[in-house]
């Protein structure tokens, strides 16, 4: 049973179905059939990683026996999750092809479906039964890629504006530019002097609003937005992918 349009347009829905079909299409493929169950995987091992119990507590203070050892650092294993997301969604990018192909295999499905039916089908009917599939195409890739690109920018911007590192070099220590007064202001008249106090007093404002707007929004306050982001994203995908599987699976072939 194909899936409805009117519920096509959930990304969930139709990933199960092209997940499903490019199975069968790797059927004589192992390797390709584990990557495809792999890149099936990405959305519950980013849940998996901001559970504390499951994966920070376990690799910040592993139980050994009766001793607790420290596999690695807290910073170290920020580092290792965001690298465990940028290579798990590369997997989903480079496997992109074999979802789109087994979708625009759907049309051979709209084929055998038509010719079950009773009546006389005209060709002109079954072209655009098949153009249809064709021209939705850029959906079904919109589809898929969306929720990918989405989580590589929350992962990116989580480590840029939650000052983390990729690991690759030493983090520099940054540094505020200091504006040096003069100690031998040049004499000026009583005009110019009014004139300069309240310049002075405006940047003076500025520089205070600007220092309050960072201590609002901190690295802290971005760390827990961009991480809330990426989670959201991957539960999101977790729970409609596990409803097209059931759709697909169960209510589908009945």
């Amino acid at each position: 049973m194909l899936i409805p349009w009117c519920l096509s347009d959930i990304p969930g829905l139709r990933l199960a179905q092209t997940h499903l079909d490019a199975l069968k299409m790797a059927a004589d493929r192992p390797m390709l059939q584990l990557l495809l169950h792999a890149s099936f995987l990405p959305p519950v091992i980013v849940v998996l990683m901001w559970i504390r119990p499951i994966t920070r507590d376990f690799l910040l203070n592993a139980p050994m026996g009766k001793k607790a050892v420290q596999l690695m650092s807290d910073s170290a294993y920020n580092t290792f999750r965001l690298w465990v997301i940028v290579i798990l969604c590369l997997l989903r990018l480079s496997l992109t092809r074999f979802h789109l192909q087994a979708y625009l295999g759907l049309a051979n499905s709209w084929v055998e479906q038509m010719k079950r039916e009773a009546g006389r089908i005209s060709m002109l009917e079954i072209q655009c039964k098949i153009s249809r599939i064709f021209c939705y195409l850029t959906v079904v890739s919109l589809q898929y890629l969306a929720p990918i690109i989405f989580t590589l920018h929350c992962v990116f911007l989580l480590k840029s504006m939650g000052d983390y590192s990729w690991g690759l070099y030493p983090e520099t220590i940054g540094f505020s530019p200091v504006v040096e007064s003069s100690t031998a202001p040049p004499i000026t008249s009583s005009e110019e002097e009014e004139d300069s106090e309240d310049v002075q007093i405006a940047v003076e404002q500025i520089i205070g609003a600007l220092s309050a707007f960072r201590t609002i929004f901190s690295s802290i306050f971005f760390r827990g937005l961009f991480g809330f982001l990426t989670w959201w994203v991957s539960v999101c995908q977790i729970v409609t992918s596990l409803f097209g599987l059931y759709f697909h699976q169960y209510l589908g072939a009945s």
